[in-house]
């Protein structure tokens, strides 16, 4: 095996920058969501890491997909990310969260919103439109199964 192939992971997604910046942004919330008062933790807190960790969720399972899914599964990631930016604020609102972990949480989330967009856009210059519209397809098949 030459070192090249060392480098690569087995997984692709695990060579993302968003997602290593994602994982980050999780343990991040982690820590500081625990020192929420109980009753604020399982209300807040909780969806507040599940939110961060949907940024990482939709980026793994887009990357196993064509470009257009793949696509689709990054603006679930942003999607994400917004809910993080409500989270954030609702916490801060309620005093649990103090300025500077706002400020952070917020400088993180905009990194990572502008970190997706890029990947997108880059993305969208080389999906063809016949990908493009399976994967419309895809989505309108598992909208009706729901």
């Amino acid at each position: 095996m030459n070192e090249q192939e060392n480098n690569v992971s087995f997984f692709r997604f695990e060579d993302l920058r968003i997602y290593a910046k994602a994982l980050d942004y999780i343990t991040w919330v982690h820590s500081v969501t625990a020192n929420f008062p109980e009753s604020c933790r399982a209300t807040v807190g909780d969806a507040f890491v599940k939110s961060a960790q949907g940024i990482a969720m939709n980026t793994a399972e887009g990357s196993a997909r064509n470009k257009a899914q793949f696509i689709y599964y990054l603006k679930m990631a942003k999607s994400s990310v917004r809910e993080c930016v409500v989270y954030t604020e609702i916490a801060s609102r309620l005093n649990v969260m103090n300025d500077t972990d706002k400020e952070y949480s917020r400088n993180q989330l905009m990194e990572l919103t502008k970190m997706i967009g890029s990947l997108v856009a880059s993305l969208q210059r080389t999906v063809n439109p016949r990908e493009e519209e399976e994967a419309m397809m895809d989505d309108d098949m598992s909208n009706m199964m729901i």
